[in-house]
């Protein structure tokens, strides 16, 4: 039997490109409705009380990632008495999370949220992501799709992967689809 060579709309692409490829937004990016994830950035007034919660910030990244939790927690606690910061608060709740203090790492996320400007996506898509997984630990898992669906629209391709693996529908769906499909090639 020939197979019909068919020409799809741009639209009708885009639809099967989302069914086929549902981590791949590319014609929303492409459209610029969805940036990058390595184009969010955070800006900040560039104060000496800010520079210096910065540097405190950022040695209590360090220290966290070397293990050092109680030592990081006093850092990003200095930080946070020189300036109310979004990051510095999201950076405090990971460190919170490795320290298995989740109720703690949740209160400083929603503060982190509630302080975030428009001018600070980066902060805003990392801290939907990291509440997002502590909903979904605490399985309230309509929670955790909230977050993980506005971290997908500021760019986060761990949230769109993070939606997919919470609907079981979709990926059941797109697996038929797939299947279908390749039967009919």
């Amino acid at each position: 039997m020939p197979q019909a060579n068919l020409k799809l709309s741009l639209h009708d692409q885009q639809v099967l490109d989302s069914i086929f490829n549902p981590l791949e937004l590319s014609s929303l990016q492409t459209n610029n409705l969805i940036p990058a994830e390595s184009d969010l950035k955070d800006v900040e007034p560039d104060t000496q009380a800010i520079k210096a919660s910065r540097e405190l910030e950022l040695r209590g990244i360090a220290l966290s990632e070397s293990g050092q939790l109680d030592e990081a927690l006093d850092l990003f606690e200095q930080s946070l008495n020189l300036a109310q910061r979004s990051s510095v608060l999201n950076n405090r709740a990971q460190t919170l999370r490795l320290a298995k203090r989740d109720e703690e790492a949740l209160d400083d996320l929603n503060r982190a949220l509630e302080l975030a400007t428009d001018q600070q996506t980066r902060t805003k898509c990392h801290a939907h992501c990291q509440r997002g997984v502590l909903y979904r630990k605490l399985d309230n898992l309509e929670a955790a799709r909230a977050d993980f669906e506005a971290a997908a629209q500021l760019g986060s391709k761990f949230a769109r992967e993070q939606l997919v693996e919470i609907n079981p529908f979709a990926a059941l769906c797109n697996q038929m689809l797939r299947q279908a499909f390749d039967q009919l090639k």
